[in-house]
């Protein structure tokens, strides 16, 4: 899949960024953030108020983006939420990028972020172009192993279809769905978020705006935490 990174793992100032001793600051600008959130401050703006206060770096603050939300998406993302033991024979659709590059990570050290909402996020993004990692093959073992154990039916995995290799990606996936025996399906897309947002499966993905709008979602990231054993490396920013 054209030049190829070894790893999706940990940014080289992310042990620095993310010690210990800067979680307290971390949870205390999520909270201030989701508050101006809640006042439907502009994202913009509000993160740069917390983040100079906090005095956090460019990483940092988009940590807590990520981890944060307002009032009403919390109650709402919680409200459509469908519990794992609730998934047998369930049909599923997937936000492919969003879950498989955080399984990568997952899997390679990289930093995971617990939001207020209770989701974990990683630090990774895709810029125009996939790479696939050491760690994808086994991430799709992980992913098709937890699905399997969770009961689910059908699985729909959907693409960005702008992304570079994503028909290459998609190869890979039907290759190794057919090795696995999953029953997946994979599509190229070049609306994802819309798709998902209305889709009436079940849907897997930690994207908020995604989130805030689908009916029905299921946080099946807690499930590959605890197969892969990477759960006590979760950086929780929820308030303590």
């Amino acid at each position: 899949m054209g030049q190829r990174q070894s790893h999706r793992g940990r940014h080289p100032e992310d042990d620095r960024l993310f010690a210990q001793q800067r979680i307290p600051a971390l949870r205390e600008a999520l909270a201030d953030l989701s508050f101006l959130l809640s006042k439907d401050y502009a994202e913009t703006s509000a993160l740069k108020v917390v983040g100079d206060h906090y005095q956090l770096d460019a990483r940092q603050r988009r940590a807590v983006l990520r981890a944060a939300c307002s009032d009403d998406s919390l109650e709402r993302r919680h409200a459509h939420c469908v519990r794992l033991e609730q998934l047998s024979g369930e049909a599923v659709s997937i936000d492919g990028y969003n879950l498989l590059i955080t399984v990568e990570s997952m899997l390679s050290g990289g930093v995971l972020l617990r939001g207020r909402d209770g989701v974990v996020r990683d630090m990774a993004s895709v810029h125009g172009s996939y790479r696939k990692v050491d760690e994808t093959i086994d991430a799709l073992h992980h992913i098709a192993r937890a699905l399997k154990t969770l009961g689910v039916g059908e699985t729909r995995w959907y693409f960005d279809a702008p992304v570079s290799n994503s028909g290459r990606l998609k190869v890979l996936l039907l290759d190794e769905g057919k090795r696995l025996g999953s029953n997946w399906t994979v599509e190229l897309a070049n609306n994802v978020d819309q798709i998902l947002s209305r889709a009436t499966d079940v849907v897997v993905t930690s994207d908020g705006w995604i989130l805030d709008r689908a009916e029905r979602w299921a946080n099946v990231t807690d499930a590959l935490l605890e197969s892969t054993g990477v759960g006590k490396s979760v950086v929780d920013l929820r308030d303590a």
